[in-house]
């Protein structure tokens, strides 16, 4: 579905659910790859705030992960 969604902005390259390790279930994120910064920046402003059923989404450009100080 995200696939389906995310290209009408463009090519997607790669699309990652994040499951709960234990019970198997969505945690409620995802990872969406485009194939430019400008597919990916179209993307961000067609689908931030979009809504799923009762679900908005909210789409930004990942950042690396920090580590505890």
């Amino acid at each position: 579905e995200l696939n389906a969604l995310f290209g009408q902005a463009g090519t997607v390259t790669s699309v990652a659910i994040i499951k709960d390790r234990e019970t198997g279930r969505s945690k409620g994120f995802a990872f969406v790859e485009m194939s430019s910064s400008d597919e990916a920046q179209k993307a961000i402003s067609m689908f931030n705030s979009y809504a799923i059923g009762e679900n908005h989404l909210k789409v930004n450009v990942a950042k690396p992960r920090t580590q505890p100080a």
